[in-house]
Parts: C-alpha cells; structure tokens; sequence
C-alpha cells in the first residue's frame, strides 16, 4: 500500500502526518486503544523471554577515567551473575573499554550475519548536547552500554555465544590474548573483497517475497525513525533555549522588586513562578533527553543493522543463483556444493524471519512505552 505523503521542508521539516502505510502496522502492530500508563502495558505484551526465565544478568556500572601518555579513555564495571552449567562460576566482575564493546559487535555479526544484533552508542553521542567525557555523556553511554549487554543476554542465540561468554569473564589480558587470535589482514581483505564483489551483481533474482516486503519495510521505517529523531532533537534545543531564557528573568524581577515598593510583592511572587516553572521545564528535558532521544536514537540505529543484515542475506542468496548458473551450463552438475549452499540460504532465512518478529514485537514496546511515558512527563509538566 503506498504511503500517506510526508509534508516536509528542507530544514524546517515537522511532522504532519505519520503514515498509515499499512506495512508498518501489519504483523505485531499496536492495538488502536492505547494504555492509560506505562504500567497497564505490561499485562498486553508477553514475551518469550520472561524474567523468571532469566539465568544471566548482567550490570555495567562505576566508569573510570583513564590518563596514559597516548590516550585517554573510560572503562566501565561489567558484572554477571548466572546460573548456567557452562559458566565456571556464579558471578564474575571485569573492566571494558569502549573498544572491548566493538569487538564484541564485530565478532557477533561475522559469527551470526543475518541476525539483527543490538547496536552500540556511537563514539560520539548526541552530537551538540553533550562534551566527551562529561558526566552526563559518560551515563549516557553506560545506560547503553548496560542495554546493549542485556539485549543481548535476552536473545535466544547470541547469548550463547562463546565470545561474549569470554567478553564476560575473561581479565583484560585474557580478552586481549582472545583478540588477536582473530582473522589476519589478508583474510579481512578477502572478505571484503567478497563482500564488495557481491554487492555489486545487482538485485537478487530470485529473493523470497517476504524479504522484498522486509526491504520495503525498512526503508519506509528509517525514513520515519530519522525524522522523529531529527524532530525530537529540534524539540529539546527549543526547550533549553526556553529554560536558558527563562533563567535569566527570576532574579530579574527579584531585583526589581527591591526598587518598587508598591509591587513588591508581585514581582517577587512572580520571580518565584517563574523559578517554580524553571524546575519544571528542566525535569521534562530530564525526561526527554534520558526517555525519548536515547529510544530514537537506538532505533535510528537498527535502522542501519536492519538494511545491513537484509543485505547480508541477499549476499547469501546471490552467492547460490551465481552458483546455479554457473553449473546450469555445464553438463555435470555438482549436487553436493547445490545442496551447501542451498541450507546455507535456508538457514539464514530461517534465522532472520525468527528474529525480524522478536526485533519487531521489542520496537512497538519500545515505542508505545516510550511515548506513553513523553505523554505523561507532558501532562505532569503543563500541571505543574
């Protein structure tokens, strides 16, 4: 069905309409009623993954500054506590760096090419909010950081893989050991040539229709998702431009009232209004900048992983019609290397399909909570 037209402009593009393009609200979409609270929510959504199906917890917290003549960096606590048989013991605590986070990122997406893995906070987050190495950019990053390591306990693969077992448990020296028994240079180099070479073979004659309707999907998606993102960051810098100003008129109208005998008393009951108002509109850009950009973000983010991994299964899929035609010419067909590549297809799809309902099911959640909880920090805010 195509898409309700969204009215933009350039640089002053708000959002009119969000689209009823029925693509987006097919399979797992939100029921028309919406929830009183946050709370009511709860008992409408079940997931696989309950938490008292939960044997692995995992905390990332205490970030530490580190100074060394060449760089400075943030490590961060990261303790698990399990009650798995493959586990040599309950609980463990190590320190990762940012860098350890990539890693992990990086080896879970060649171990696991068309699942949809968790993003990471960028190396700078929230451009133009935040410093580096500020505390609230720290927090900011720990928060994600902390998801990103439960996102991936959660989900019924990746937490069973063995290098995130070791980004778990190991001591930085056995994690550094770990890493540089990755590919070589060469071998990197080849997969990337493999992986350019494939990209450019042009569309994939014979994709399932229901990875077409993914593509679809997801283009429709990371426009929407960029624009909300884009908009909610407009918001924010309005409403600190806001609050700046309105700082400024408080002890204004204080200094005022000691010239106005007259007045004095209003102008100091309305210094303390607006002071009353200040507090209020800094907890609201709390709510915004911890709840809503963070959430956005994220999915701005998976955006990027989702187009990633759909291509990655065209890959996938390119890589067997190349070899079918390739051996449809000759007059011995090799079955066998047919056959490979043929489970090799179908196990990709099979994984995808399974993660793009839970990664689908977890967005409307993440959605419906988040602006649930924007609704209600607004109502509370325009009582106070």
């Amino acid at each position: 069905a195509a898409a309700e037209v969204l009215a933009l402009d350039d640089e002053e593009d708000d959002l009119e309409v969000f689209s009823k393009d029925i693509s987006l609200t097919e399979v797992n979409s939100f029921s028309p009623s919406v929830p009183i609270s946050p709370s009511s929510m709860i008992n409408q959504y079940k997931f696989e993954d309950g938490p008292e199906l939960r044997d692995l917890f995992i905390t990332v917290d205490d970030p530490e500054s580190h100074i060394t003549a060449i760089e400075t960096f943030i490590t961060y606590r990261v303790v698990t506590k399990t009650t798995r048989g493959e586990f040599d013991s309950s609980e463990y605590e190590v320190r990762r760096r940012y860098q350890d986070f990539l890693w992990l990122k990086s080896k879970l997406e060649e171990a696991h090419p068309t699942l949809i893995i968790p993003p990471l906070p960028e190396k700078f987050i929230m451009r133009g909010m935040v410093e580096r190495f500020s505390d609230e950019f720290i927090e900011t990053r720990r928060k994600a950081l902390h998801k990103f390591l439960n996102r991936i306990a959660d989900h019924p693969t990746l937490t069973f893989n063995e290098d995130f077992k070791i980004f778990l448990t190991a001591q930085a020296w056995e994690l550094s050991s770990h890493k540089k028994q990755g590919p070589g240079l060469l071998s990197r180099m080849g997969q990337t040539v493999r992986a350019v070479a494939s990209s450019v073979r042009g569309a994939v004659k014979n994709r399932p229709e229901m990875f077409t309707e993914m593509n679809n999907y997801m283009e429709t998606f990371s426009q929407k998702i960029n624009i909300l993102d884009k908009i909610a960051h407009r918001i924010y810098k309005e409403e600190r431009d806001y609050f700046n100003e309105m700082k400024e008129y408080g002890p204004i109208h204080t200094l005022w009232s000691a010239s106005e005998e007259d007045i004095a008393d209003s102008l100091k009951g309305i210094a303390s209004c607006i002071e009353r108002c200040c507090r209020a509109t800094e907890r609201r850009m709390a709510g915004l900048s911890e709840h809503l950009l963070p959430i956005l973000h994220e999915y701005v983010l998976y955006s990027e992983i989702l187009m990633g991994v759909l291509k990655r299964r065209d890959q996938i899929q390119g890589e067997l019609d190349s070899k079918v035609d390739a051996l449809a010419n000759k007059k011995d067909l090799f079955s066998e290397e047919i056959e490979k590549l043929e489970d090799k297809v179908e196990r990709a799809n099979n994984a995808l399909k399974a993660d793009w309902d839970r990664w689908k099911q977890n967005m409307h959640w993440d959605m419906r909570s988040t602006f649930t909880n924007v609704a209600e920090n607004n109502l509370r805010y325009y009582e106070e």
